[in-house]
């Protein structure tokens, strides 16, 4: 286990940055585990194509694969690559588009139809695959060297998740081969994660209440939200 203290992408060509970078992406290739920083939580990562490492990021917080890990990215065209082309026309792009023009990088995860040629197993996904891109510089230098990253929050299973890399270490330990800690998680808070299909494409349905309310998304986007949390904005 390798633990690098105050990591910043903005020290860019320091010693300590591409230390810590090199670390993360290394570790990545070799299939292990890593914990990095997001805006939202402290998140642990995965390449998203290696069956093993997948199953070791599960593992690592005791989660099973009825609750497959969404998936970071560090731009839009990274998302692109992994959504169904049928899916990427007409109403439905034009919401998908709202909510990224909007949202990303930020606090909101889209569950979308996966391309059905990706190549990967996360788990019980239902041919689809969990999106975000998010708002912090760590995980954007990261995500764009390394690409995509299987990504679920820093925690054991049933625990809070983890606002900083010493809380990450706490619950998990041997299990995440590298630790970037680039101090407390600027949100605190979970992204909120939506679903949106082809048959209803301007219905968004709430999967998780989080950071970002369902009256912002109305509010900016002007499509229509749905689901069974408190669409009045709480988060407890």
């Amino acid at each position: 286990m390798r633990i690098f203290h105050d990591v910043h992408a903005e020290q860019g060509d320091s010693l300590q940055w591409r230390e810590a970078l090199a670390a993360a992406s290394a570790a990545v290739a070799a299939g292990e585990v890593i914990c990095l920083p997001t805006d939202t939580v402290y998140g642990i990562g995965a390449d998203p194509f290696n069956a093993d490492a997948v199953t070791a990021l599960l593992s690592a917080k005791s989660r099973t694969r009825a609750m497959p890990p969404p998936v970071l990215v560090a731009n839009a065209e990274q998302a692109s690559s992994l959504v169904d082309p049928a899916a990427q026309g007409g109403q439905l792009a034009e919401a998908v588009h709202a909510l990224i023009e909007n949202f990303w990088p930020g606090e909101l995860t889209i569950i979308l139809p996966a391309a059905p040629t990706i190549g990967w197993d996360l788990g019980e996904t239902n041919g689809t695959v969990a999106l975000r891109m998010p708002d912090h510089p760590v995980a954007l230098a990261l995500l764009t060297a390394v690409g995509p990253l299987a990504v679920t929050s820093a925690n054991q299973t049933g625990q809070p998740p983890a606002t900083t890399a010493a809380q990450a270490i706490e619950q998990l330990g041997e299990a995440v081969s590298v630790y970037l800690d680039a101090g407390a998680s600027p949100v605190g808070v979970p992204s909120t994660i939506v679903r949106l299909t082809s048959a209803a494409p301007r219905q968004v349905e709430l999967v998780r209440l989080g950071a970002l309310t369902p009256a912002e998304i109305v509010r900016t986007t002007g499509l229509d939200v749905s689901g069974g949390a408190d669409m009045n904005g709480s988060r407890s």
